[in-house]
């Protein structure tokens, strides 16, 4: 079902589900197991890390580099959990020089490891990349436990002062430790980012990528860091084929199917079959909820 709402909206309906013991009792009692598919599942990490060392090997098997040597990372996040696994590899042993994290407008992640505060008053923004429209990142909680040493106190003290007051604090030094860098892209970059490379390296982006590439730009120019990076790329662009063929053509096109077609032409790139085969499926699923309804509905639907 759809939430009336926001990404944070819905995360935070399923984490007080996961968390209520009436709601797992109730579930149980039927047979019914809770899981999620995202972040918040440890098991969606697990597998993510292993293409950052795969992309590794594939350097060296390439040529590009030495096995040994450094790389960095460009990942485009908002929940925290794609950058996590990669941090994870780096504490398996995998040689990293930097995970630069890349973050929309919403750039709370930025923020927060410039500054060590975290705070969600802020204004929230609707972007062309909204698997990135998050002021709740939900596996930052994993990284602090990390960072204060496994101390799960710590943890819940900065979490209950999240909930109490906005926000919270973490001592910087605490991240200057760590081999993190950060940056963040408008809309404006998002476009530029998705164009330039189009016309310069025969390359299609989708939106959460080329905010990869946008704060990748910027970081190496501000730094003249040369090592060898990896932009990790998140989706097909024609999961959001609107706003890529737009920026692509320069063009104003609403219809999706339209882009589609047009994108397809513009690129010679072919959109995957699971995407462009949507427009002859039947719709399964037209619920939409207001957040506070999720417990009542999901017991209501696994009654049914």
């Amino acid at each position: 079902m759809a939430v009336e709402g926001n990404f944070d909206d819905a995360q935070t309906a399923v984490k007080i589900m996961f968390n209520d013991p009436e709601t797992k009792e109730r579930l149980s009692k039927i047979g019914v197991t809770m899981s999620s598919a995202n972040s918040i599942n440890w098991g969606r990490l697990v597998p993510q890390i292993v293409y950052y060392i795969s992309s590794y090997a594939d350097l060296v098997a390439s040529g590009e580099i030495e096995n040994g040597d450094k790389v960095n990372f460009c990942v485009p996040t908002g929940n925290f959990g794609n950058i996590l696994a990669g941090y994870y590899a780096y504490r398996m042993g995998l040689p990293v020089n930097k995970l630069v994290i890349a973050s929309n407008e919403n750039h709370i992640l930025t923020d927060f490891f410039s500054t060590g505060v975290y705070d969600v008053d802020r204004k929230f923004y609707k972007t062309s990349s909204p698997s990135m429209d998050i002021l709740v990142s939900s596996n930052l909680e994993r990284f602090i436990f990390e960072l204060e040493g496994r101390d799960d106190e710590k943890v819940r003290e900065a979490y209950e002062s999240l909930k109490k007051n906005g926000k919270f604090e973490i001592d910087l030094s605490l991240l200057e430790k760590s081999i993190f860098e950060a940056g963040w892209a408008d809309e404006d970059d998002t476009k530029d980012a998705i164009r330039n490379f189009f016309e310069y390296d025969d390359c299609i982006l989708d939106t959460h990528t080329a905010v990869g590439a946008s704060v990748y730009t910027e970081y190496s120019a501000e730094t003249d860091d040369e090592t060898p990076t990896v932009i990790v790329s998140t989706a097909s662009p024609y999961k959001f084929a609107v706003d890529v063929y737009n920026a692509v053509a320069d063009a104003k096109e609403t219809d999706v199917e339209k882009a589609v077609e047009k994108l397809q032409f513009a690129s010679g790139l072919e959109c995957p079959v699971g995407l462009s085969n949507l427009k002859y499926k039947k719709i399964l699923h037209d619920k939409i909820i207001e957040k506070e309804d999720a417990k009542a509905t999901v017991l209501d639907l696994m009654k049914a």
